[in-house]
């Protein structure tokens, strides 16, 4: 009797899933794990006030409306004018969600038939192949290199065809690379979109961290015709576990996304909801502070990677530092091993990302300063 559905022999375990299990194994000294973008500084401290607050409310604890509270949406919409100047409409243009992987899965189900082609980035965030596959569609990579900037090559992905595409998947500032959001390519972005009819998904979770542009593709005239957008509380505010997001853009695709959202599960946990709209009020010095804590990090990283032999573009954005491996070891994967096994620290192989990944290493900087520095100590 066979029970496990075909889809999940395309998905696959996802890789940090099993790469943490081997982490756990190796036993002392304790890894390093430069792997993953996962926040290790609080939230600001109204977040968790805010949380506190309301979870000691007897009438909060109930299910909420699968669009979470209309102070939610206002919230989101207010950011959305400070920090982008776009206007959105809450009751329709607006969807908190619980993080953008479930925004990209949701998306997906939503709008994707068997058989419809999704252009996905290669290097690029894996999700965004997943959801395809979940979604019975079929994942079409596009390149992205370092010759071009990481940058889509237009011409090229229209001679691989693209009648069968519905949807594109771009991720600026872009993970795993740390190109930054670029106005002119949202606007060759969508320029592509409204030519060959195809919905531009722009993932934008790290517009805040290392980048002082916070540039929205919904910015560019027109976008909200043939772009919708997903952003995160996550990496802005550390609030990653906290699991808060939103999907923003035409009425119609909210919509739709509403429509799988409200068969799957229900509104954010209405003390999450308060804890977000106190987040969304934190001031642009927080975020400074928090940006100067990453360059900080980001230089003993540097200085790691100099020790390493590796080579990197040193203006970067996001939460990483994309480096290339030296020519010495055959690929990333050789390297993170030899990194893991030699000296019990973590970096992520960029083949992890697509095939052009292949010969770059991804270091996470959620890592205090003294933990970067004992992390140079052991390659000493």
């Amino acid at each position: 009797m066979r029970i496990i559905a075909d889809r999940l022999e395309l998905v696959g375990e996802y890789y940090f899933s099993k790469k943490l299990q081997e982490i756990e194994e190796l036993g002392d000294p304790p890894v390093i794990n430069l792997g993953m973008g996962n926040p290790d500084i609080p939230p600001p401290l109204g977040v968790s006030e805010a949380l506190s607050v309301a979870v000691n409310q007897p009438m909060n604890h109930g299910y909420q409306p699968y669009r979470s509270s209309i102070e939610l949406r206002k919230a989101i919409a207010t950011w959305y004018k400070q920090n982008y100047a776009i206007n959105l409409i809450p009751d329709s243009e607006i969807l908190p969600i619980a993080g953008s992987k479930e925004g990209i899965t949701q998306l997906s189900l939503a709008l994707l038939n068997p058989r419809d082609e999704v252009l996905v980035p290669d290097p690029g965030y894996l999700t965004y192949t997943s959801a395809a596959h979940l979604a019975g569609a079929v994942p079409k990579p596009y390149d992205l290199t370092e010759k071009k900037g990481w940058f889509p090559d237009f011409d090229k992905i229209v001679s691989s065809g693209v009648e069968n595409v519905k949807m594109m998947w771009v991720n600026y500032p872009h993970m795993p690379t740390g190109a930054s959001g670029d106005k002119n390519v949202f606007q060759k972005l969508i320029e592509f979109g409204q030519e060959h009819n195809i919905l531009i998904c722009h993932d934008n979770p790290y517009s805040f961290i290392s980048d002082t542009s916070k540039v929205s593709i919904l910015s560019i005239n027109g976008a909200k015709e043939t772009s919708v957008e997903l952003n995160s509380l996550s990496k802005s505010y550390n609030m990653a576990g906290w699991r808060v997001g939103m999907m923003v853009g035409r009425s119609d695709l909210i919509h739709a996304a509403l429509q799988v959202k409200s068969n799957m599960d229900s509104g954010l946990f209405f003390p999450i909801q308060q804890a977000a709209i106190e987040a969304l009020k934190t001031p642009t010095s927080w975020i400074i502070n928090l940006n100067n804590t990453y360059s900080k990090r980001r230089k003993i990283v540097y200085k790691v990677l100099d020790s390493l032999g590796c080579n990197y573009i040193e203006h970067q954005a996001g939460l990483f530092v994309w480096a290339k491996i030296p020519v010495k070891y055959k690929n990333g994967d050789e390297f993170s091993d030899w990194l893991l096994e030699k000296h019990h620290i973590f970096v992520t192989p960029g083949s992890v990302f697509g095939k052009n990944g292949e010969g770059y290493v991804r270091v996470s900087l959620c890592a205090n300063q003294e933990t970067l520095h004992q992390v140079k100590e052991r390659l000493a």
